[in-house]
Order: C-alpha cells, then structure tokens, then sequence
C-alpha cells in the first residue's frame, strides 16, 4: 500500500522540522513549503491525501490557501488542517468558512497531531 502523501505548511523551519519528524516516524511520506504561495507552486506537481498549513505566513495565509486549494477541482476533498498560535473562535470560523477541515493549536503535542491526521485521513 503507498505511504499517504502530507503536505505541511510553515514559515518556521522548526515546525516544519517536528511536523515531518512526528509524521515520518508514524509512515507517513512528507512534502514542505515556507508558506502558502509556495505550497501552491507544490500542489501544482504533487497530488497529497492531507494538507497541514500554518494561519500566519508572508506570501498567502493559511487562509487564502485554503481558499486557493479549495478552488482546485483534484483537491476539494481533501483534508486541511491548520496548525496554529491562534485558538479565538472567530478565526476558526474564518478558517471553517474557508474549507479547512481541522484546527489544531501550537505548541501541539505529537500524538495529538497523529491522532488528528489519523482522523481526517481515515
């Protein structure tokens, strides 16, 4: 069975590092991008089962990726999370209005991050 294929999304390299550390150890296979313009440059040559992204980044916000992404016929179903400081509710519903999926809030634990990733994916 091919490894499903995330997309995670971060200006910090840092986060970047522990998002694919947490899901390379649990199977996954793992693509990066700074933020949300080159995510889209990504999605453009790489189909993935799951997108994580960040809410605050230069270029294009999780939010208007998750717009953009939305707009992309081979890629309306699939699960976005965002990864992200921000936990007021009118930002999640910004981000529900947008398409995403889930919503988790940093720092994040690592099981936490599986179990959600487990749960979108099915």
């Amino acid at each position: 069975m091919a490894k499903k294929k995330i997309l995670s999304v971060d200006d910090s390299a840092s986060v970047r590092q522990m998002v694919t550390f947490a899901l390379e150890n649990a199977g996954y296979e793992v693509v990066t991008a700074v933020d949300g313009r080159d995510a889209m440059e990504r999605l453009k040559a790489t189909p993935v089962d799951l997108i994580i992204t960040d809410l605050n980044m230069p270029n294009l916000d999780g939010i208007e990726l998750v717009r953009q992404v939305r707009a992309m016929p081979r890629f309306k179903f699939v699960p976005i999370v965002l990864l992200t400081t921000e936990s007021e509710e009118t930002r999640k519903q910004e981000g529900r209005a947008a398409g995403a999926t889930g919503w988790i809030v940093k720092p994040f634990k690592q099981d936490q991050l599986l179990a959600v990733v487990k749960r979108v994916l099915g």
